[in-house]
């Protein structure tokens, strides 16, 4: 089987990631229990009139999709695979309210049209005009995951030579007001620069979209190999260190050969114990680093995970603003990422410097 690289990026978050030239240079910070991206100038990628029949999903995605091919000096790919946890909710909302107000009747079918789960890949393909396989995984938060493992499949297979692959998850008012009445979002505002000293129940929540063009062929740009990716559904926190040590070992790996380990917490005091299972355990003499209170907590937030250790493994540099803990490793080579969420959709991916 053919090995499996990410050629380029391409990312909007909360953080100014949307540019390539820098790397988490200046950071934003916020005092909040919800945070929203931050928008690039749309105008530079879409044009006004598509833009604004667009629901903010629909142009994060499309936005990080055009970042990453012009870095790949690609037009366009033999496949597309995105993965979203909850779709596009502005516009299901607006469909759903409209046939409750209109009595079923009279509805105009924009907003149902924009409002399934895989709008986003299918925008992104009518923009290229790309007639090859487009699919769209809903997954909750393993969404961005399968989504990586298909590609990786039909990369190792030589069934595609360029997979666009990404994430994307959106930010819906009425939505948040659920996750907050069942304590999935924090009910106090915090600041994200200390959100693992929060030590309360729930998340801060965000929105995102983050996409890579997968490659099974080296260029001299490209960020990171892909070893390996597995998910689970719900372990228990004590087997995470049984089954972190499983993973590695079917990759001839141990834990001494990784570098740099990135985790997922989220600031949940309820759910962090998973991390923590490995951050104080095994992994407690490894370089730890994590991100959520960059990019806040949506379905799809391990792909800013994977945007990080990616830009880690390039730039051989570790921004300050990340780090667990104050071991220094001399270089960076195996990076090894771990997510869940809830106790439930555990993830790791392997990722190894080109």
């Amino acid at each position: 089987m053919r090995a499996v690289y990410i050629n380029s990026v391409g990312s909007i978050s909360s953080q100014k990631t949307f540019d390539n030239s820098q790397f988490l240079d200046e950071i934003v910070s916020y005092e909040d229990n919800i945070i929203l991206a931050v928008d690039p100038n749309y105008k530079d990628y879409i044009a006004p009139a598509n833009s604004r029949r667009m629901a903010k999903g629909i142009k994060m995605g499309v936005v990080a999709s055009k970042i990453a091919l012009k870095e790949a000096n690609l037009d366009n790919v033999d496949a597309i695979i995105t993965g979203t946890g909850m779709g596009c909710l502005k516009d299901s909302k607006k469909f759903l309210s409209a046939i409750i107000d209109n009595d079923e009747q009279f509805l105009t079918p924009t907003s149902f049209i924009q409002s399934t789960h895989n709008t986003v890949g299918g925008q992104i393909a009518l923009g290229l005009k790309c007639k090859g396989y487009n699919f769209t995984y809903v997954h909750a938060s393993v969404s961005f995951e399968s989504a990586v493992l298909d590609a990786k499949l039909m990369l190792e297979n030589n069934e595609a030579s360029s997979v666009l692959v990404g994430g994307v998850d959106e930010i819906e008012e009425y939505t948040c007001t659920l996750h907050k009445l069942i304590n999935h979002i924090k009910e106090e505002k915090v600041n994200t620069t200390d959100l693992l000293g929060s030590k309360t129940k729930g998340a801060v929540f965000s929105e995102g979209a983050n996409f890579f063009v997968l490659s099974n062929i080296k260029q001299d740009s490209s960020y990171a190999q892909i070893v390996a990716i597995s998910t689970y559904n719900t372990i228990k926190s004590t087997n995470i260190t049984d089954l972190a040590g499983t993973f590695l070992k079917e990759n001839d790996l141990d834990i001494e050969a990784i570098d740099l380990l990135v985790l997922g917490n989220n600031g949940d005091v309820t759910y962090d114990s998973f991390y923590n299972e490995l951050s104080c355990g095994v992994f407690n003499k490894t370089q730890q680093v994590y991100y959520k209170h960059l990019c806040g907590e949506f379905n799809t937030a391990s792909s800013f995970g994977v945007w990080l250790a990616s830009k880690i493994l390039k730039t051989q540099k570790l921004p300050e603003v990340t780090k667990l803990n104050d071991i220094r490793a001399s270089n960076y080579n195996t990076i090894l990422l771990y997510n869940q969420y809830r106790g439930e959709n555990h993830s790791f991916t392997l990722l190894r410097k080109c």
